[in-house]
């Protein structure tokens, strides 16, 4: 008997939801960051048992908020519509918050939309907790109407996954593994590099200017084909060449970016071209540029263009 199926992540930004779908599929599927707005698209992290007795796909959610624009109406959507989809739904609290009335707002949500779709709470940084505000910190989750059971657990450092997943594991439907063993997610490989490369941006930055960035990966070379400041040699020994744009809305966001002398883009350059090595695994050139386009979170063509469904 195989059991698989969807278990969409729903909980307040922040809160540690990428973090811990990074850490259930046991690598890096999804950014992280302390930043609001983090997570744009629905990212399925997969993970696999590796007898082929159990398949999850964790589908990583924006955080639930209220629509500004038509970005953050996308998302929004996105939202409503993989909790809907799910076999079942974890919701994810911050310990450290405790809960507030961004969750009880969630959980409302969750009530009136949910069907018999389970729910289970996961209460993410207990590391960080003393075992009296650890035990606070559950009992207030579990009196959210909604939640069936409460888990207290560590993203960071792994405590209280095992228990978690069973769980998971036990509320998903009996059918075919949905993806091969060796898949950890179905993002496009251009977009989860642009991903990669949008974190380094987002720990660079504050105030606004991280809700107006987006980057795009142009192009991607690979061997023998790539170019840059790299020799031909180099190149065929597996070096990927790869040219994105870091959008702003504003010259001003621009000017931030690119920094006195070059210095912001080049920071964030070297920065992101390290994890993207680490991540591909070969020797990456990172050709990278910083661009206006302006309103481009308001421009449902251009959201079309970029995959933010």
């Amino acid at each position: 008997m195989t059991r698989v199926g969807f278990v969409g992540l729903a909980g307040r930004p922040n809160v540690g939801k990428s973090t811990l779908v990074n850490a259930i599929v046991g690598t890096k599927v999804a950014i992280v960051s302390d930043r609001p707005q983090t997570t744009r698209r629905a990212i399925r992290g997969i993970a696999t048992d590796g007898a082929g007795a159990w398949q999850i796909v964790l589908v990583d959610l924006p955080g639930v908020q209220r629509p500004r624009d038509a970005l953050t109406q996308r998302m929004q959507r996105r939202v409503e519509q993989e909790l809907a989809e799910a076999d079942a739904v974890l919701f994810v609290v911050d310990g450290q918050q405790g809960t507030g009335p961004g969750d009880r707002f969630i959980a409302r949500a969750l009530l009136g939309a949910r069907g018999q779709t389970p729910v289970a709470c996961a209460v993410n940084k207990c590391d960080r907790l003393r075992k009296p505000e650890t035990a606070a910190v559950l009992a207030a989750a579990a009196e959210l109407e909604v939640v069936d059971e409460v888990f207290p657990v560590s993203a960071k450092t792994g405590g209280g996954l095992d228990p978690l997943l069973t769980r998971l594991v036990a509320l998903m439907p009996e059918g075919p593994l949905l993806y091969p063993p060796e898949e950890r997610s179905d993002l496009p490989s251009d977009v989860h590099l642009a991903e990669l490369i949008r974190e380094q941006v987002l720990r660079r930055t504050r105030e606004e200017l991280p809700h107006a960035v987006e980057v795009v990966v142009e192009e991607v070379e690979r061997g023998e084909g790539a170019e840059g400041d790299r020799s031909s040699s180099e190149a065929g020994r597996g070096l990927i060449a790869i040219r994105a744009q870091i959008w702003a809305e504003t010259q001003s966001q621009k000017g931030i970016l690119v920094g006195k002398g070059g210095r912001m883009v080049r920071e964030i350059g070297t920065a992101a071209r390290k994890e993207l090595e680490r991540q591909i695994g070969s020797r990456v050139f990172l050709d990278l540029r910083v661009r206006v386009r302006e309103h481009w979170r308001r421009d449902d063509a251009l959201l079309d263009r970029i995959g933010i469904e």
